[in-house]
């Protein structure tokens, strides 16, 4: 072997020397109670077992779980964050609502899978994130604080303690300047020269009068357009352009419904649990002049320019809710009892108020109701839910003096108005149908025999 293989011989063995050395000592601190441990209990390790178990115990990042954006309907893609009710921070229990999700047609409130701390939330108000994308981190290990009226006490007096600690440092950060009482004080700058006489002028005229002010507030406040009201308005001018729109109207007499009504309301909800209304009867009625009339059931497929006939009646039922008017659709209404279609409703109207109404509760129908009535409601022209043809508009009953039987009676009225697509539905199928579900009202008695 040459003399300069030996010397790169020896400078490989001494590199590797002083490096397990050096690992040695690296490792020397943590493995200290290791070692006591295996000593104690008789168990010994060689370098390489305990560079092993020193790689295994090193820290492991906090499990913390990646909630996404959840799917919200085959066509939506993404949705707005519209409130955090939830700070990052906080710890929440499982199935918290932690933000909520305001898109084209409904909100949704996103929650937390399981209890934990929350990380972070991947956004902010009004940000807009799309489907799958992440939104919140949750670190399940983290424990609930013990007392948060207690922690948020020693918050606030650590945060007086800082202030006046600040206050000190200021007040006693200027330094003292010293006065020597013996000097003469300074001289005062030199007298500026007197300043011309300056000549008098006319006294300007007064200002015209302001006009009077009024007492009221004139203050404006402005608030962002939710996304369900953006669709709302484009859905319903897409209507008004596209549809050719006609309404007609009819008056209906409420008495002989009002008094069935009356006479079994009782019976009815301790049979059913549910409250006899008069959407049950109206969407029965709708139902059968659809039947009746295949034309208003239909619709008109722009992309392949033909009628579509539809073999089934779905019944979208328009409810307001907090944050705008949603249709959800009572389905196969030709198989439903009365019983059913007020259970429908009835969950229907309680998802629009807690804002839980799905994609899948809006989508479809072959026909839509109005009922403005509940607001009061006289008469009024409603707008057709494309691609729908048509829809009915219910009013408020009123009394009114009417002729029955050559007299002249007071009788509960309402107006009834169908708007409908002058393109596909003539002025005759039109009168026809809404002159059915007026009869099918005025004398109920025809719904149970077909007539």
């Amino acid at each position: 072997m040459s003399f300069s293989a030996a010397s790169r011989l020896g400078v490989c063995r001494f590199a590797r020397t002083f490096s397990a050395r050096a690992s040695a000592r690296t490792f020397s601190v943590s493995s200290s109670s290791s070692t006591r441990s295996n000593e104690f209990l008789g168990i010994s390790t060689d370098m390489r077992m305990t560079r092993s178990y020193l790689t295994s115990t090193r820290r492991v990042a906090m499990p913390v779980k990646i909630v996404e954006v959840p799917t919200m309907g085959d066509s939506i893609t993404e949705g707005t964050i519209v409130d955090l009710p939830v700070e990052p921070g906080t710890y929440v229990e499982a199935d918290e609502v932690v933000v909520v999700l305001e898109t084209d047609k409904v909100s949704v409130d996103v929650r937390s899978p399981e209890a934990g701390n929350l990380v972070e939330i991947m956004g902010e108000l009004d940000d807009v994130v799309e489907v799958g994308s992440n939104l919140f981190q949750i670190d399940t290990d983290a424990a609930p604080s013990a007392d948060p009226a207690v922690a948020a006490h020693g918050a606030g007096a650590s945060s007086e303690e800082v202030v006046s600690e600040s206050v000190v440092n200021e007040v006693g950060a200027a330094p003292a300047t010293p006065i020597d009482l013996t000097s003469e004080p300074a001289a005062s700058p030199a007298a500026a020269p007197p300043a011309p006489a300056v000549k008098p002028q006319k006294a300007p005229s007064p200002p015209a009068a302001a006009p009077a002010e009024s007492s009221g507030s004139r203050t404006e406040t402005r608030t962002k357009m939710s996304r369900m009201r953006q669709r709302v308005g484009v859905r319903l001018k897409e209507a008004q352009n596209t549809a050719a729109m006609l309404t007609t109207f009819q008056e209906v007499d409420m008495g002989n419904l009002m008094e069935i009504r009356s006479r079994h309301k009782d019976e009815f909800t301790e049979k059913h649990g549910i409250k006899l209304g008069f959407m049950s009867a109206f969407v029965k009625a709708s139902t059968k002049a659809l039947q009746e009339i295949p034309a208003v059931n239909a619709y008109i497929d722009d992309a392949t320019k033909e009628i579509v006939y539809r073999n089934y009646c779905d019944v979208s039922v328009a409810v307001a809710s907090p944050t705008g008017l949603v249709v959800p659709v009572l389905r196969n209404t030709e198989d439903m009892s009365f019983a059913d279609v007020e259970k429908n409703i009835a969950n229907f109207g309680k998802k629009a108020r807690e804002g839980t109404l799905a994609m899948e509760d809006m989508a479809g129908g072959t026909f839509t109701i109005s009922n403005g009535g509940v607001f009061g409601s006289l008469m009024g022209t409603p707008i057709i839910n494309l691609p729908q043809s048509a829809i009915l508009g219910m009013h408020a009953t009123k009394m009114r003096p009417v002729v029955v039987d050559g007299e002249i009676v007071a009788r509960p009225m309402m107006y009834l108005a169908l708007t409908y697509d002058h393109r596909l539905i003539d002025g005759r199928e039109g009168v026809t149908f809404l002159k059915s579900i007026a009869e099918k009202i005025a004398d109920p008695s025809r719904l149970l025999f077909d007539l």
